[in-house]
């Protein structure tokens, strides 16, 4: 007897299962008349084709956003990076100080230790360049030490360096 009531309980739980998913699916459905209907209760959107569907539109380049950036959001901005970066020429926090910063050369703050990859790396920080690391700096320097996961938006970086142009 203890069988069959074991072997009922699990018919019933499979029977409400089944159940279950036929009333999500007749009130969830949003298929496109499948199932032999005639007829969708969806409605159609017509979506004009344009010739090129594989090209992206892209926005303006960076140099057309860094010259209309508000330096004084860019300040507001810069709230994200206090918590590391200083301002103060020579002070140091977790991150080097940021005074200066726009030209300099990557890894170039005295008496602050890189991580390998930053250290490793030529050229300058030119507005674009601050741009790229600040979008994503883990994507810019594989292995750098900064934990910050970046600045998605375009405006807000551009805003930002727009502000440390104005510490130089």
């Amino acid at each position: 007897m203890t069988v069959t009531k074991i072997i009922g309980g699990f018919c019933g739980a499979f029977l409400i299962f089944l159940l279950g998913g036929w009333a999500a699916e007749s009130l969830y459905h949003v298929g496109g008349g499948g199932h032999g209907e005639e007829h969708s209760e969806a409605y159609p959107i017509e979506v004009a084709e344009s010739g090129d569907a594989g090209e992206v539109e892209e926005g303006p380049d960076f140099a057309t956003v860094l010259a209309e950036a508000d330096p004084a959001d860019g300040e507001g901005v810069f709230r994200k990076c206090v918590a590391c970066h200083s301002v103060a020429a020579g002070e140091n926090k977790t991150g080097p100080h940021l005074a200066a910063v726009v030209g300099r050369d990557i890894a170039s703050v005295d008496g602050f230790g890189y991580s390998g990859v930053l250290d490793g790396m030529e050229g300058d920080w030119t507005p674009e360049a601050l741009s790229d690391f600040l979008e994503n700096p883990k994507g810019f320097a594989p292995g750098t030490a900064m934990s910050f996961a970046g600045l998605k938006k375009v405006d807000d970086r551009a805003d930002l360096i727009a502000y440390l142009q104005t510490l130089n």
